[in-house]
């Protein structure tokens, strides 16, 4: 036991003393949460609309008021017409077009309800859809005011939305499991197989295999220092997602811990199962990026919508191991879920961990034994 301590000892240094190692471990988190908590996020800000307003009242520039100052519109036009409204669109400086019938604030006052058109050039369907969302429920908001001083409703919006669990569209609630997901997956399964087919390139690993220490321990010796510096890098991203961008927890914190801890072991399963078959660091790494990182951030749900996806690919997805986990992340830390909803995800994960490290011992027996 004293030689397999002395083991894991020398692994920790032999990382420790590896600058470009530490820099992928500790600072591939850090900058990828900020990248994706902050630079590359599905929320809507400064948009720029166009205002068609046929009424100039008092409540239409209210409520133009209202959307300008909620900061994710900023006014790039007053039109003067409907003829206006296309041209605004083809010259792709118009996201939006806010369009006050004439008469609106007269109606308002003698008790008849009026409407704001709100016209999205969908061409950018998400965004479209965003910012008429956004819009609606401003809008809705001021006219939801206006019902107790009058006891009317000032305006109709063809459009009813309500978000749940992310009421401000915050971008960060949906990149940071994902981000979450993809850095365990890289740093624990591409850092363990690119170790191990260092070992076997350079001819190292013959030697550790005529050592006393046993295959097992000097697989698992190996595999242990990523285990506990991988989880150390789960909490780092769960607290900055926590206090720098203002994801809350909702749910267990012991439960995303234990989740965290499960993923690690299947990604360090995929990355001992990678450096059974890769004789190569090049190889090994190829391998990681194509399989894991490639399917990652397309197939998991991570950018992309699943159900927005063709059916074979769904298919597909259902191999990823992030997809999993990532509903996880959401269910614990957005939705307050707990193991009664994520039992199905969580067997998935489990049975996953078993298989591979079921294919890697049989391809590692043969080639090592």
């Amino acid at each position: 036991m004293d030689r397999f301590f002395a083991f894991v000892k020398k692994e920790f240094l032999h990382i420790l003393r590896d600058q470009r190692t530490l820099l992928i471990l500790f600072g591939l988190p850090f900058v990828q949460v900020l990248l994706f908590g902050f630079a590359l996020t599905n929320e809507i800000k400064n948009a720029t609309i166009a205002v068609l307003d046929n009424d100039h009242g008092a409540y239409s520039q209210q409520i133009t008021n209202r959307l300008l100052s909620s900061g994710y519109f900023q006014l790039r036009e007053n039109l003067r017409s409907y003829h206006d409204i296309e041209p605004a669109f083809r010259s792709g400086t118009v996201k939006m077009v806010v369009v006050f019938p004439a008469r609106f604030t007269d109606d308002y006052a003698h008790g008849r309800q009026g409407q704001v058109q709100l016209l999205a050039d969908a061409s950018e369907q998400n965004t479209a859809i965003s910012l008429t969302n956004y819009a609606t429920a401003i809008i809705q908001g001021y006219a939801g005011e206006q019902i107790g001083q009058s006891g009317t409703l000032p305006m109709t919006v063809n459009v009813a939305s309500r978000m749940v669990f992310n009421p401000d569209l915050k971008g960060a609630f949906v990149f940071v499991p994902g981000v979450m997901a993809m850095v365990l997956l890289l740093v624990s399964a591409m850092m363990t197989s690119v170790t191990i087919a260092r070992e076997k390139e350079t001819g190292t690993m013959d030697v550790l295999l005529v050592s006393p220490l046993n295959q097992g321990q000097i697989l698992f010796g190996k595999v242990l220092p990523y285990l506990l510096l991988s989880f150390l890098n789960g909490c780092l991203i769960i607290a900055l997602g926590v206090w720098l961008l203002g994801i809350p927890l909702n749910g267990s914190l012991p439960l995303l811990l234990a989740e965290t801890l499960l993923f690690i072991l299947l990604s360090l399963s995929l990355g001992l199962l990678i450096s059974s078959l890769a004789d190569s660091q090049l190889v090994a790494m190829f391998v990681s990026l194509v399989v894991l990182l490639m399917p990652t951030i397309f197939l998991s749900g991570f950018i992309f919508p699943i159900e927005s996806m063709p059916r074979p690919l769904q298919l597909v997805s259902n191999i990823i191991p992030a997809k999993y986990f990532i509903n996880i992340v959401k269910g614990v830390m957005i939705k307050g879920i707990g193991l009664r909803y994520l039992w199905k995800e969580t067997a998935v994960l489990a049975l996953m961990t078993i298989v591979l490290l079921g294919f890697t011992l049989k391809n590692l027996k043969p080639r090592l034994g």
